[in-house]
C-alpha cells in the first residue's frame, strides 16, 4: 500500500513537473540563477564601461524565461523592467507575428503578388508576399545605417526623403534581382508588408490589429509601436516593448503559435517563420534568414552561426545588439536589450554563457 501510494505521488510531481506554466498579469519566478556561470554571464553581459566613449558591450536589460518562469532578470540604469525598450528590428518579426494571425485568418496566401494588397507595388507586379518576409523582394535595396548615410536607402526612408510615407519610398525603389532568387535585407520590404496589411484590412482595424489580435491577448500591457505620417507602422525599426512583454513573444513563438488553450498562430506560419530561405548564400548575414525570423541552421555546408547553441535556436534581432532568442528543445527564452555602437557584442557569447548558467 506504502508502497502505490509512492509510485501515485511520484507520478503526480513527474506530471506536475511537466506541466506548463504560462504568464498571467505577471511572470512567475522559479529559483533565480546563482554560482560561477552566472558570475561569467554577469561579467561578459555587464562589464564596466565608460558611456562617455560609447565603446563596449552595454547591456540594458537580460531576461531568462525556462518553462515559462523566469530564472534571471537584470536591469541597467535607466531601463528598469517596467521601461519599453526600442526594439530596432526585432520590428520586423514582431510585424511577422502580426501578419501570422491575419494569415491564420485567411486574409492572404503566401504567393499573393503584393500589390493585391498595397497598389504601389503594381510596379513590381510579381513581388509575392513570401518573397518580402524572405527579405528577397528583388529591390534594390541599400541597407546602410549611420556610417554610410548618404547611399542608405533606410536612413533616407526614416529620416529624410521617404519618411511621410515608407512603404510607398521603398516600393518606388528600382528592381535589381528577380522577385524570390535573392537574400537582400531589407527595410523597406518590411514596411511594405506593413502597408499590405493594411490594405488587407481597412485603415480603422489596422490601426488597433496589433493589439486586438496579438498584444491584448499575450499581457502585454506596454507596447508602443509608431506609424510615419501615412499612419502605417514602421515595421522595420519602431516598436517599444518592455523585455518582459517581449519574451511573451518568444514563448508564443516557442511554442508553436499557441498561447494557452488557444492557437493564435497556425503552426504552418510558424513553421514558414524557421524554414531557411533556400536562396539564401551562406555568410551573407549574421544568421539564417527564415520568414522574417534568423535561424541558427546550417546552409550549404557552412558552420551554424551560433555554434554554442542548439541548431533549432531562432531569434530577432536590432540594431545595436537587440535580441529575443528562442530555444524550443532547451525550453528557454531569453530577451537582451543594448546599446552596442562598436560593434563589439556577440550573439554566441551570450547564449554559450547562458546555457552554461542553466545547465543543473
Amino acid at each position: 500500500m506504502v508502497r502505490g501510494l509512492l509510485c501515485v505521488a511520484l507520478l503526480l510531481v513527474t506530471v506536475a513537473a511537466r506541466a506548463e506554466t504560462w504568464p498571467d498579469k505577471e511572470w512567475a519566478k522559479g529559483a533565480l540563477l546563482a554560482g560561477p556561470a552566472v558570475d561569467a554571464l554577469n561579467a561578459y553581459a555587464f562589464p564596466p564601461r565608460d558611456d562617455a566613449t560609447r565603446q563596449g558591450i552595454r547591456t540594458d536589460a537580460l531576461l531568462v524565461i525556462r518553462d515559462g518562469v523566469v530564472i534571471y532578470e537584470r536591469y541597467a540604469a535607466p531601463t528598469i523592467a517596467s521601461t519599453p525598450h526600442l526594439t530596432w528590428s526585432i520590428s520586423k518579426s514582431l510585424m511577422a507575428t502580426v501578419l501570422g494571425v491575419a494569415y491564420g485568418e485567411n486574409r492572404f496566401k503566401l504567393t499573393d503578388p503584393a500589390a493585391r494588397f498595397y497598389p504601389p507595388m503594381k510596379q513590381h507586379p510579381t513581388v509575392t508576399m513570401a518573397d518580402l518576409l524572405h527579405w528577397a523582394s528583388g529591390l534594390d535595396w541599400q541597407e546602410d545605417y549611420e556610417y554610410a548615410p548618404l547611399k542608405s536607402s533606410v536612413v533616407a526612408m526614416l529620416y529624410t526623403r521617404g519618411r511621410g510615407d515608407m512603404a510607398e519610398f521603398a516600393a518606388d525603389t528600382e528592381r535589381a534581382a528577380a522577385p524570390g532568387q535573392a537574400f537582400r535585407y531589407s527595410s523597406g520590404d518590411s514596411n511594405i508588408l506593413s502597408a499590405a496589411l493594411k490594405g488587407m484590412l481597412g485603415h480603422k482595424a489596422y490601426m488597433s490589429y496589433p493589439w486586438d489580435v496579438l498584444f491584448k491577448p499575450l499581457g502585454i500591457r506596454n507596447a508602443t509601436w509608431e506609424t510615419d505620417a501615412d499612419e502605417t507602422f514602421v515595421a522595420s525599426s519602431y516598436a517599444y516593448l518592455t523585455a518582459r512583454d517581449l519574451a511573451r513573444v518568444g514563448l508564443l513563438m516557442a511554442r508553436n503559435g499557441r498561447w494557452g488553450d488557444q492557437q493564435l498562430l497556425p503552426q504552418e506560419w510558424v513553421a514558414f517563420n524557421r524554414q531557411p530561405f533556400d536562396s539564401y548564400k551562406a555568410g551573407q548575414d549574421e544568421a539564417v534568414p527564415g520568414g522574417h525570423w534568423w535561424l541558427n541552421r546550417e546552409v550549404q555546408g557552412a558552420a551554424r552561426p551560433w555554434p554554442d547553441a542548439p541548431a533549432d535556436t531562432f531569434a530577432a534581432l536590432g540594431h545595436w545588439g537587440q535580441a529575443l532568442y528562442v530555444m524550443p528543445d532547451e525550453h528557454l527564452v531569453i530577451v537582451r536589450y543594448g546599446d552596442d555602437r562598436d560593434g563589439s557584442y556577440r550573439h554566441n557569447e551570450l547564449l554559450k554563457r547562458v546555457l552554461a548558467a542553466v545547465q543543473p
